[in-house]
């Protein structure tokens, strides 16, 4: 195992990284100590265009520092507008107790974050592991004929989202300048025309129904390398499950979805949380998950940000 240690000009946290996983995840510790509001965001998402994924361990965590490092880290957050707020940023993990499969934050929408944040205040004291798959890994994984396959057209979610929902997410993407009761579709609908694929169309009841056409693997916010990182095989706990097909409407084969399953189930692997941790995700290259809950004791929360991609 190789580590390095990194040290910026500024008064920040000094911290060491050391492999974590079977790929190219990465722990991030202290060297002396320090807080997670310490870290520099600089180096922080340096690590991360490298890593994909980060464990952030050792450092004097809280809510508080846990907020400001994603606010000091991001251009602006996001949210699940399934879930209740803890802070600014941060809402709680609370998608009931059987296994989470595979998934981007939002992926199957077009209000994707960049990044996905995780703080464990309460680890679990068994199983209930957040699982991460790298989608380099898994593209690189695939068979030439899966490859062909999701490199020949794009995938299309589209499913109902119910009005309280909706307007919670567009408030929140308006940056709060206008109450969730006074938004009109719209606006959301202005808000998707931003990503290219996106169809909103409002229903008599108040709810609206999208679809969202996007690649299955995809250039990330850091990289043009194409990772197989999209919402294909996650959960749907809160909202009507989409429906997904190529471009053309055809269904994804059973063969296709078999070789999905087995190859990321191979390459999946665990964060195995310890109380104070907190984990940052490349969100456009590494989906993640969750084994099924044993503990109901612990307690995690998440944030979703982006961050300004790098000039092409």
């Amino acid at each position: 195992m190789t580590s390095a240690v990194i040290t910026t000009a500024v008064p920040t946290t000094a911290v060491r990284t050391t492999p974590y996983g079977t790929g190219t995840g990465l722990l991030v510790e202290p060297v002396e100590g320090g807080s997670l509001a310490d870290i520099d965001p600089k180096v922080l998402r340096e690590l991360l265009a490298e890593a994909g994924f980060l464990l952030l361990r050792g450092f004097t965590s809280d809510m508080a520092s846990f907020t400001a490092l994603v606010q000091a880290t991001s251009t602006s957050t996001t949210l699940d507008p399934a879930r209740d707020f803890y802070s600014e940023v941060a809402q709680k993990v609370d998608a009931g107790f059987d296994e989470v499969g595979l998934h981007t934050e939002n992926g199957n929408s077009p209000f994707r974050s960049h990044l996905a944040w995780f703080f464990c205040e309460k680890a679990a004291s068994s199983g209930s592991q957040t699982t991460v798959c790298d989608g380099y890994r898994v593209w690189d994984a695939f068979s030439p004929a899966a490859r062909e396959a999701f490199a020949a057209q794009d995938i299309v979610y589209s499913r109902y989202v119910a009005e309280a929902q909706w307007r919670a997410m567009a408030h929140h993407l308006l940056g709060g300048t206008k109450p969730a009761g006074e938004i009109d579709v719209e606006e959301l609908i202005a808000l998707g025309d931003r990503t290219p694929g996106t169809r909103i169309v409002a229903q008599e009841d108040g709810g609206v129904r999208y679809s969202f056409r996007t690649p299955a693997a995809g250039r990330t916010v850091f990289a043009e390398r194409p990772s197989f990182a999209n919402s294909i095989l996650g959960p749907s706990f809160n909202y009507e499950k989409p429906k997904i097909t190529f471009a053309d409407g055809t269904e994804l084969s059973a063969e296709l979805l078999a070789e999905v399953e087995a190859v990321t189930a191979r390459l999946t692997e665990n964060l195995d949380w310890q109380d104070g941790d907190a984990a940052l995700i490349d969100n456009t290259r590494v989906m993640h998950g969750r084994r099924a809950i044993t503990d109901p004791n612990r307690t995690i929360f998440n944030a979703l940000s982006y961050v300004e991609a790098p000039a092409a």
